[in-house]
């Protein structure tokens, strides 16, 4: 490898970490107070045993004389948990007081108004942001994973900047199954762009009667996020900044030239008679062993650097923040880069006692690097090429050149490389490494993302609330791909390319620009009161407006005579010849009305009814309206007289909610007939549909609440029922019709239902304070309608089908290898001549007629849908010391591992894994692990040997970190080192059991990393 070893580097950084954790006592006894966010006026600093003490001022600070150096001193204040802390010599400290559940009611903000958490009846998550943040990660929605039960956090790959995917209770459709994000109040459907430091609080809305409010963009769940606001008080200035690398880990063996050579020979004589070929080769001068994975990987770095200011007065507070976040990936050449920078202020004002305005902005670049990731990707080309072919040509090779020294074609002879078998021996995967360094293809957003919004209180007091709020999100998009031409030239391709390297020929470029604007206006009068110390009640009543438009235009172009980068752009390319160029532009609306009422009364019944009607663009004038409705109601039992004297009992709230929600995620146009005129004749592409309507998700949820202990533990158990109806599906017309695109179908029903656990437990009782946060999620998803046209969607590897999971593999069943010839024509006794050999893969006969057949014995083979999912994560602190970690996993799902079927038992000399070591030898030698050749050997079927289990369990995060007091100028200074993947458990052979992919063929991995950082308040 080109750097130390993982484990080297992260003991080195351990031990660096250590030596700078100490500090020096200081002489002035001074502190500040909050709860971690903003200061607490107010507070009370008294010293144990003794009358002498003070309190905080507005700002949260504190200075208090005459105190004996081993002072214990007891800090608390009305609806916080009080707590003691030793100053042992120290003049200076910080305190953050916890919430006492008991005296505070958290506020949870749902849809568009706040909610006491003690009153919510719907399944609603509130994610604990502070824990969140040492997750470390570039995408926030990534920050997510095993944070709340019911909710699936995937990475596409483990390439910087790919995608992250979250699934809210399950697949419910077959179409667009993402969630929807509310950020101050503005709806989004990524949130990549976002820096996490600056996000306040994340709420999860799992049920209908929680997510309803949202009607035809909620049927995926809703996630509501809000971002730091500025506090009263003078300026505060914060910083953030970690450093470190990222190494691949779990790599598989590959063989090296020995064993690889070894394995061909055997292949040969499994396969065919005569002469060897593999024999002769054996002690080539010009063989190399070269361990491809570990020639493609090397180590990466990841940084990021937060300033964050905030403060303001009786009338004006603000927060303004810069951010960068740059990773550069695993990937030899730095070609797979991501890097944000992020810039955001928010402001707000109170302009009288009834008038409030502000805005929260948000400005972001991202840039992408990207390497090919997922399906043909870097990776399978690193596992497949030979470990005999060296990664750099000899500098005597008459191919060689400076521009392009890496070997292609596997070797060179005198008369070239077309030479009989010398191209095939060794099979011309091309050369990954050369892949990495000619790739060029980035992609650059820039994004403005924020509102306005002005309020205004009626009535005395001030319990009615007008508020309007104006919402942008501008996106502009450049994609730009340049792609070389290199390699071997293999006397292909157009006769003007003559000489040409087979890879990319010819050079060309590939150019991309758009823009994507969405313009939000929604108004709300919110109105709350409460009668006679009994009745508590609220309402809302509001109307919303959004619009987008989208356009974009590309071109590109071929044969570059330079390929320098000054001449990477379209003006250089060819003009005789591959010159394209293209534009579109689409729009899509939504209009709606929404109201919710809740009451409660006596604080223990509990009743919330939301109705949303939406009107959609996406759909034709005859059904544009969609109406979502809910219903949720609460009963505290524990507040009932009779379980007034159960002291260990502090909560005990059952839950049930029903409710309907839509999903309008479609292509725009669809319900429209396509025509198109080609030559004087008109002639239709589709036919339209104008009877389209929404998808519409049924949801039943039940849920008890429990508080144990004076709220130390508290459990809540959830039991859903989501019944997805009307599923939109693409119906193919008959051939007589003619060529046309299928037409979109309101057909399908999908049903999800699950159990979900969360487990908290805290104990601030004495200076070691810890939390332990436990959750898990079962999940099982069935298909139970479909058109009759379309009574399967069959892809690559997979079916979908009433009675099974979405997207199950389906296939052969392998029952075992075939020991001898005997056994062969007894299984297949229905073949007069099977040409089955021994030590071939054994299937399963599943009608027993003695012929495995496709129309009689494929059956279903797994399901990419976990059934578990689950989440532990251990927060604590003592004294100046803080430990967290996270475990996060999901048990039940498989992947079909086409990277194992193509490198251990594909007929062609790709590489292998020492699993083919393994392989039948002869009879009883195995029964797992088929003889090598290079024919057919049963691998070619599409079955169970390569759908394999990826449950896995991984160490997400685990940090420690120090805080210093009392420095020079410094509030607080918290060192810290934090690793993330440092250890996964799973049995899947692949490369990473988390991937999005159906077709696992060679996945970019997630990497383990370990960093290094520091927060700075002053």
């Amino acid at each position: 490898m080109k750097s130390n070893s993982f484990l080297k580097e992260s003991f080195i950084a351990f031990f660096l970490f250590m030596g700078i954790c100490t500090g020096n006592a200081q002489l002035n006894v001074s502190g500040y107070v909050s709860d971690g966010q903003v200061p607490i006026p107010g507070a009370s600093i008294v010293v144990k045993g003794t009358t002498s003490g003070t309190a905080t001022d507005f700002d949260g600070n504190f200075t208090l004389q005459n105190v004996t150096t081993d002072a214990i001193l007891v800090v608390s204040s009305i609806g916080f948990m009080p707590m003691e802390i030793e100053l042992n010599g120290r003049t200076r400290i910080e305190v953050v007081l916890a919430e006492d559940a008991q005296q505070l009611d958290e506020v949870v903000i749902v849809g568009y108004t706040t909610q006491r958490k003690a009153d919510l009846t719907g399944a609603v998550a509130v994610v604990d942001v502070e824990n969140l943040e040492k997750t470390r990660v570039a995408n926030v929605s990534q920050a997510l994973q095993g944070q709340v039960a019911g909710v699936q956090v995937t990475a596409s790959t483990g390439a910087p900047g790919d995608p992250v995917e979250i699934r809210i209770r399950g697949e419910g459709t077959i179409g667009n199954n993402n969630p929807l994000y509310i950020v101050d109040g503005i709806p989004s459907r990524d949130i990549a762009f976002m820096n996490q430091a600056d996000i306040k609080s994340i709420t999860v809305l799992k049920d209908a009667a929680a997510a309803a409010i949202y009607g035809s963009r909620a049927s995926g769940g809703v996630v509501v996020i809000t971002t730091k606001q500025g506090v009263k008080g003078k300026m505060s200035f914060n910083v953030d900044y970690f450093n470190g690398f990222n190494k691949a880990t779990n790599l598989p063996n590959m063989l090296n030239a020995a064993q690889y050579i070894n394995t061909l020979e055997k292949a040969w004589d499994n396969t065919y008679t005569g002469d060897n070929p593999y024999t002769a080769d054996r002690g080539r001068s010009d063989f190399a062993d070269t361990n491809w994975l570990d020639e493609l990987f090397e180590t990466g770095r990841t940084q990021n650097l937060q300033l964050t200011a905030s403060g303001g007065n009786e009338k004006l507070q603000y927060l303004m923040s810069l951010g960068y976040f740059g990773q550069d990936g695993i990937v030899v050449y730095d070609n797979d880069k991501y890097q944000r920078i992020n810039y955001r202020t928010n402001i707000s004002a109170d302009l009288t006692d009834r008038i409030k305005i502000g805005t929260n902005l948000q400005l972001s670049y991202d840039k992408n690097d990207l390497v090919a990731s997922r399906g043909e990707s870097l990776i399978r080309y690193a596992l497949l090429r030979a470990p005999v072919i060296p990664v750099y040509k000899d500098a005597s090779d008459p191919t060689y050149t400076e521009r392009d020294p890496f070997t292609d074609m596997p070797f060179y002879t005198e008369t070239g490389y077309d030479v009989g078998l010398q191209r095939s021996m060794y099979e011309m995967v091309g050369n990954p490494i050369a892949r990495a360094y000619f790739t060029d293809n980035t992609e650059r957003m820039y994004r403005t993302f924020g509102n306005v919004f002005g309020e205004y209180r009626f009535l005395k007091d001030k319990n009615l609330t007008f508020r309007t709020n104006v919402g942008v999100d501008l996106s502009l998009f450049h994609n730009k791909v340049f792609n070389e031409n290199y390699g071997d030239d293999d006397g292909g391709g157009n006769a003007i390319d003559a000489g040409l390297g087979r890879q990319n020929r010819p050079n060309s470029l590939n150019e991309s620009r758009g823009e994507a604007f969405t313009l939000t206006v929604n108004n709300t009068l919110n109105y709350k009161t409460h009668l006679n110390e009994k009745h508590d009640l609220s309402a809302l009543i509001g109307m919303e407006y959004i619009t987008n438009y989208a356009s974009s235009i590309g071109a590109s172009r071929a044969r570059f005579p330079y390929t320098t980068g000054q001449f990477r752009y379209l003006d250089y390319g060819g003009t005789e010849l591959d010159i394209w160029n293209s534009g579109s532009a689409s729009e899509w609306a939504l209009f709606s009305y929404f109201g919710s009422a809740s009451y409660s009364f006596d604080n223990k019944y509990l009743i919330t009814a939301n109705l949303r009607a939406d009107a959609s663009s996406r759909f034709a004038e005859n059904n544009q309206w969609g109406y979502f409705p809910s219903v949720s109601a609460g009963w505290k039992v524990s507040d009932e007289a009779f379980l007034s004297d159960v002291d260990w009992l502090s909560n005990l709230k059952f839950r049930a909610s029903w409710g309907i929600l839509g999903n309008q995620e479609i292509d725009n146009y669809t319900y429209l007939t396509l025509i198109s005129q080609e030559n004087g004749i008109v002639k239709t592409n589709r036919f339209g549909n104008p009877d389209l309507k929404w998808e519409s998700s049924e949801q039943t949820n039940f849920g008890v609440d429990l508080g144990l202990f004076q709220n130390k533990l508290n459990i809540t158990a959830e039991y859903f029922n989501k019944y997805t109806s009307d599923i939109l599906l693409p119906i193919s017309l008959p051939s007589i019709v003619g060529n046309v695109q299928p037409t979109i179908l309101n057909a399908g029903e999908v049903r999800n239902k699950g159990f979900e656990l969360s487990v908290n437990y805290q104990n601030s009782d004495k200076e070691f304070k810890y939390s332990i946060n436990a959750n898990l999620a079962t999940l099982d998803n069935e298909v139970e309608k479909l058109h009759p046209n379309l009574p399967n969607i069959v892809g690559e590897v997979t079916r979908t089908t009433v009675g099974q999971p979405l997207n199950a593999y389906y296939g052969y069943r392998m029952e075992g290898i075939y020991q001898n010839q005997a056994e062969i024509d007894e299984h297949l006794s229905g073949i007069p001549n099977p040409s089955a050999k021994p030590g071939d893969i054994r299937f399963k006969d599943l009608n027993g007629d003695g012929v495995i057949s496709a129309d009689n014995d494929r059956e279903f083979i797994g399901s990419p849908i976990p059934d578990l999912t689950f989440g532990l994560a251990f927060n604590s602190s003592y004294k100046g010391w803080d430990f967290s970690f996270l475990f996060q996993g999901v048990e039940g799902a498989d992947r079909y591992n086409d990277g194992k079927k193509i490198v251990d038992y594909d007929t062609r000399p790709f590489n292998f894994t020492t699993a083919i070591l393994n392989a039948w030898d002869g009879e009883n030698s195995t029964n797992s692990v088929p003889r090598v050749a290079f024919e057919d050997n049963g691998s070619s079927r599409i079955s169970s040997i390569f759908v394999e289990d990826a449950s896995y369990i991984r160490l997400k995060n685990i940090e420690l970190g120090y805080t210093l007091k009392d420095i020079s100028g410094i509030n607080a200074l918290r060192l810290y080192i934090s690793g993330q993947n440092l250890w996964t458990s799973t049995d899947y052979t692949g490369l990473d059991p988390e991937t999005t992919d159906l077709i696992d063929k060679g996945t970019y991995p997630s990497s383990a990393s370990v960093l290094l950082g520091l927060n700075a308040k002053f």
